[in-house]
C-alpha cells in the first residue's frame, strides 16, 4: 500500500473544501447586506480599512492598498468615488504632505455601524461552520443551513403572490 501524502487525505480535503464553501457563502452575504445598505462591496471595504485597519480612525492610501491586497492606483479610485458619494474625506497629511489621509464622514460612519452589526450576527451565526467539519446531516450539504439574507424590497409581496397561486392565501 502506497503511503497518502498530505494533499491526498480525504479528510483534509473535506475540511478544506467545506471551510472554502462557507467562506464564499459569507462572501455573498456581505455583497448583499453592502448592495442593501446602498453601497458597493468594495466601498464596505474600504470603510472596514480606514476604521478598523489603523487605531487613529484614518488611513493612508498604501495602507488601504495593504488592506485590501490592491494596487495604489487602484485604492486612489476607489476613494474618489466613495469620496464622490459621501462616505469619505480625503486630506492632506499635516505630518508630510505627499500623504492623503482617508477619513469617513458621518454618513460613511451611519452605513459602516449598520453593516458592521450585520455582519457581526452573521458571523456569531456561521462561526460553528467555519471551525468544524459537519457530519452528514442538513448542514452538510450546500444549502442545507441557509445563510441569512438582507430584506429585499418587494420580497413580501412576491411571497404573497406566490402562496395565492398555491391556493394557501385568499386575494
Amino acid at each position: 500500500m502506497r503511503p497518502m501524502r498530505p494533499g491526498n487525505d480525504p479528510a483534509m480535503v473535506r475540511d478544506l473544501a467545506w471551510f472554502r464553501y462557507n467562506l464564499r457563502r459569507f462572501l455573498g452575504f456581505s455583497e448583499r447586506a453592502a448592495r442593501a445598505c446602498g453601497v458597493t462591496p468594495q466601498q464596505h471595504q474600504l470603510m472596514l480599512g480606514v476604521a478598523g485597519f489603523c487605531a487613529q480612525g484614518e488611513a493612508t492610501i498604501s495602507g488601504l492598498a495593504e488592506f485590501l491586497q490592491e494596487r495604489n492606483n487602484s485604492v486612489v479610485g476607489l476613494v474618489e468615488r466613495a469620496a464622490k458619494s459621501g462616505l469619505v474625506r480625503r486630506k492632506t497629511s499635516a505630518a508630510d504632505r505627499r500623504q492623503v489621509m482617508v477619513t469617513l464622514t458621518p454618513r460613511g460612519q451611519r452605513v459602516l455601524a449598520r453593516l458592521s452589526r450585520l455582519h457581526h450576527e452573521e458571523v456569531e451565526r456561521v462561526r460553528e461552520g467555519f471551525l468544524t467539519r459537519p457530519s452528514f446531516g442538513r448542514r452538510s450539504q450546500p444549502g442545507g443551513g441557509k445563510t441569512a439574507r438582507p430584506a429585499r424590497q418587494g420580497s413580501r409581496r412576491k411571497a404573497r403572490a406566490a402562496r395565492r397561486r398555491e391556493g394557501k392565501t385568499e386575494a
